[in-house]
């Protein structure tokens, strides 16, 4: 995955519904304050700075260290891994799951604190080198 170096102002303004426009206005200010990094364009991905990973598989590439992507049908939050998150994931409120997505329909129904934490925890994890098979270097 690569920056693309789009201005994140126009993707925003151009997400639809206006609910997820909202949602991604509300998510940039969590990430920004949770990670005291600007937001940068991967793609569609709104991502918080960057780092190099490396599976215990072998696979590899350049990732944003926070991220997350306003998708028609809902926020898609990225995270280390989901079920690392357990306790904190029983008490945010309606979502669903991936392997290491978070899917959030209605960022209103949610506890927005609860997922600062999950966003703090992965972010402080990356940071510490503390993500089990997978090694992370910060690139900026």
């Amino acid at each position: 995955m690569k920056k693309t170096g789009g201005d994140v102002n126009e993707f925003v303004a151009a997400v639809r519904p206006a609910k997820r426009q909202r949602d991604a206005v509300r998510m940039i200010d969590l990430l920004r304050d949770v990670t005291g990094r600007e937001p940068e364009l991967w793609g569609t991905i709104i991502g918080f700075g960057s780092c190099h990973y490396r599976s215990a598989a072998g696979s590899e590439g350049d990732a944003p260290i926070a991220a997350f992507s306003p998708r028609r049908e809902s926020t898609t939050v990225y995270t280390l891994r989901t079920a690392a998150h357990g306790e904190r994931l029983a008490n945010l409120g309606p979502h669903e799951t991936g392997v290491s997505c978070l899917y959030i329909k209605d960022l209103d129904a949610v506890d927005a604190g609860v997922l600062r934490e999950i966003v703090a925890e992965d972010y402080r994890r990356v940071l510490a080198g503390e993500t089990g098979d997978t090694t992370y270097t910060v690139t900026d």
